[in-house]
Formats: C-alpha cells, structure tokens, sequence
C-alpha cells in the first residue's frame, strides 16, 4: 500500500508543477487530455472548460453502471508574506515531512489535485476490476463553483458519482450547505493630499485563515475585521486619512492579512504608531489562544503617497461599512448536531479607484435562511449608501440516508476496516449540489484522504491515508462485480 501510495503522489507531483488557479486551468486541463490520449481514452470538454475522460470497463462488466470519479483542476492560491511564489509560473515545491507532505511558503493544492492523482491512478491500474469509469474534472470550483454552475449535462452518463473533496479518511459526506456570495460596491469620492502629510502602512497579518465552510465555526480571526476597527479607531483622530484598503484573496477562505495606507500630518505621527500598538496588544489578548503569530505592525509607505485621499465623510462610510458587516456563525442546525447551519465569511475588501469593493460569503444548508443572511448583508450596504449584488447561488446537497450508493460504500468500508464510517453532512459548498441538480436522479457521496488547512499555506496531506482511500476506491469499484 506504501507503494501505491507514493504512486499517487508521483502524480500529484507532477500535476503541482503545473499552474492551476481558479480560471487558470487550461495549462493543466491539457495535460491531462494528453493523459487520456497516451492511453488511449477518449475525451471531451464543454464550454466552460470542464473536462470528462471516458475509460472502458474491465473486460465483463461492460454492462455494470457507469461511475463517475470526480474532481476540480483548479486551487485556491495563497501564500506566506514572506513567499516570493508566482503562481503564474512557478511549481508547487512539495515537501515530505514523516507521514505528511506540505509546500515550500504556499498553498498545496491537493484541494483538489490529489482527487485528479486518485483517479488517474485507478484509470492506470491494471488490477482493479471496474466497470465504464468518467473521469469528470472540473474547472473554477475555487472561485465559486463556477465550473459546475456551467457543465453541460450532456457530458456526462453515468448517474453514480464519487466526488473526491472531502478532507477526513473514513468520513463520507452525503450533503453539504448552499452558497452565495454578495459583492458590495460603496462609491468613494477624494480630494487632495493635505500638504505636508506623511503616512503610513498598516498591516494585520500572521492569522491561521482557513475554509470559510470547514472552519468558520472556529475562534479564528478575520484580518479585514480587525484592521476594521483599528481604522474605526483613528478615525476619531483628525487629520488621518484613508488611502488604500486591501485585504482577504478568495471567497472561501478567511482572511488572514489586511493592509491600510493612511496619510496624516506630522505631529499624528506618535499618535497613529502608539494606537496600532494597543491594538495590536488588545487583538492578541482576544486571541491569546487561537492566533499565537497574529501581529499589527505600521511601516513606512513605499514610494510615497498618492496626490489624492478619500475625503473625510466617505473614509468614515467605508468603515463603518466594513465594521458593520457580518462575520461568522449565524446560526446552528436544529436537525444535525454540531452542524453550523448558516454563517457569512466578509471575504475581500478593496479599494478600487473609486469605490470600496467587498465579497461576503454566505452559506447555509437552509435555503431561506441563506436568503436572510444575503439580504441582511444587503440591507446593511443600503444603509450606508452601498449597492448589493447577489453572485453565484448554489444549492444546498441535501442528504439521502437510504441511498444505494450510502449501503454499498458502507458495506466495502466495513469490509476492509472492520469498522463503521461516519456518515456527515457538511458546511463547507461541494459540486455535488450543482451536479444533482442539474442531473435529477444522479447518486453521490463524497470522501478523500486526510486534508488540514486547506486554502491556506498550512495546508497539509497525509500521505498513508492516500493509500487507504485508494484501497477503498479500488474495493468500491471491484464490488459492481456482484
């Protein structure tokens, strides 16, 4: 099994050295029609990009159902502060650490590069009996689910799925919330730079970050609402001025880093340095035992500052508007013990010429009450003059005890493992949400090996539990022999 294993990530290592963020998939989505070619496996892509590979059946069972093994190419792209990684360019430099394998300062991108690992490697082995397989990869998951928003039904047959992004070995997940996201757009205006003014940098960083579905639940820190209230704070100094805001890089995960400039004249100099101090003291009592490498520190403004500033009434609009905004759990589920059933991650905050930009994240498995927590976020961007635009609704997985495939996969996990599996429904989105609803009838569940803190340079995966979700699959696969 260790040999099949560090198989797999041979794979995978190779996939990493391709660029593949979220709406840059091509480079890898060719390498992998090249795969198929190689084998000799037919292939197709829709519009969108999304890519299925068609592998025959083991001799006798032609006439078994077909399954689809399923997988996004694309990866959420983060990195240290200190990384000079161009995820453009650059392969992800995977590191061996005992059992474990990370990347050198970056994300890993084995959400979901291992899922495309495992099912090339069962597509390639010889010894696993297994009927019509789809390999369906699809693009933008990270961005939203934008690949599955936009398959074309029609390019897949089968209607058993195994989606392959699940984070825990031995935990099938049968649903999974719906989500949307909002983008708030308050229009700024500016006028000159006050003679004689110099500035500074602000920046929050060192947070732990993480998935806003897996570990919103979590008492993590958000880098854009903490240097949110720093700035509420200086605001009540004359003279400051906002410059600049820039914080957060993806929907889905929490923001670990957040940077200001800020103008202000000489003699507020002390006053600004000795306010981001307390700050930052305060920040790291509230988070004493969650963020250990949390900082705020100001430095000063590269190449100076601009000729224009954010007159004094839209900086204070702007934050308030940030410190208004919803973070967090919104509510738990009254069905499904422990589960988070409605949260809003306040994602990314920019500003853009002429006007704050934000993404916020909801997610919910109840869809009304997703519905609330949009029209909240709405209601608070009107009040402070903003406009709401709702983006990238998906719908709520919604679980099937009875389900076929369930009994199956317990029945082979039990099999090999003497144990029963855990059987979950998840906060975190999954393209199974969107697959179904577009494919009425098409049975899922979700697995993988053992993932930790994916989208964010933390990320980690186990390696030997690799191995054994690939035993599992293989077994699954072998068991539409009966």
């Amino acid at each position: 099994m260790e040999n099949k294993a560090n198989t797999i990530i041979d794979i995978f290592e190779a996939i990493s050295a391709i660029p593949r963020c979220s709406k840059n998939e091509s480079q890898v989505a060719a390498w992998l029609m090249d795969w198929a070619r190689e084998h000799g496996y037919p292939s197709r892509s829709d519009a969108a990009g999304n890519l299925v590979i068609r592998v025959p059946a083991t001799a006798g069972m032609e006439n078994r159902p077909t399954v689809i093994l399923q997988g996004h190419m694309d990866m959420v792209c983060e990195k240290t502060p200190a990384s000079t990684h161009d995820f453009e360019r650059d392969p992800i430099r995977l590191v061996r650490d005992g059992d474990w394998i990370h990347a050198e300062g970056t994300t890993l991108g084995a959400d979901n590069g291992i899922a495309l690992a495992l099912a090339l490697a069962l597509a390639e082995d010889d010894t696993v009996c297994h009927p019509p397989l789809e390999l369906l990869f699809t693009v933008d998951e990270e961005s939203g689910l934008i690949g599955a928003h936009k398959l074309d039904a029609s390019l897949i047959e089968g209607r058993i799925l195994i989606n392959i992004d699940s984070e825990d070995e031995g935990v099938f997940t049968i649903g999974c919330a719906g989500g949307e996201e909002t983008l708030v757009r308050l229009p700024l205006t500016y006028e000159d730079l006050p003679a004689g003014c110099g500035g500074d940098r602000i920046v929050v960083g060192g947070l732990r970050g993480g998935h806003s579905g897996v570990d919103i639940h979590k008492p993590r820190a958000n880098a854009n609402r903490l240097l949110g209230r720093l700035l509420l704070r200086l605001q009540e100094r004359e003279g400051v001025r906002l410059v600049s805001f820039s914080g957060g890089s993806a929907h889905n995960a929490i923001p670990r880093d957040a940077s200001a400039l800020l103008a202000f004249p000489p003699a507020q100099a002390s006053m600004v340095r000795e306010t981001v101090k307390i700050c930052e003291q305060v920040f790291l009592e509230e988070h004493a035992d969650t963020e250990p490498n949390l900082f705020v520190h100001d430095e000063a403004a590269e190449g100076g500052l601009p000729e224009r500033v954010l007159c004094p009434e839209s900086a204070v609009q702007a934050v308030r508007l940030l410190n208004a905004l919803p973070h967090g759990v919104h509510g738990m589920s009254t069905r499904v013990a422990g589960l988070v059933e409605t949260s809003c991650n306040l994602a990314i905050v920019r500003i853009k010429k002429d006007a704050l930009e934000i993404i916020s994240s909801q997610r919910s498995s109840a869809m009304s009450r997703m519905d609330e927590m949009t029209e909240r976020v709405a209601a608070v961007a009107s009040l402070a003059g903003a406009s709401a635009t709702r983006l990238n609704h998906h719908p709520a997985w919604a679980p099937d005890m009875a389900a076929a495939l369930l009994q199956r996969c317990r029945e082979v996990f039990g099999g090999l493992c003497g144990k029963e599996p855990v059987v979950e429904v998840i906060h975190a989105g999954l393209e199974c949400g969107l697959i179904g609803d577009k494919v009425p009838g098409m049975e899922m569940i979700s697995i993988g090996p053992n993932l930790r803190h994916p989208h964010s340079p933390d990320e980690k995966l186990d390696v030997p539990s690799v191995g054994r979700v690939y035993q599992f699959l293989a077994a699954l696969l072998t068991s539409y022999t009966r």
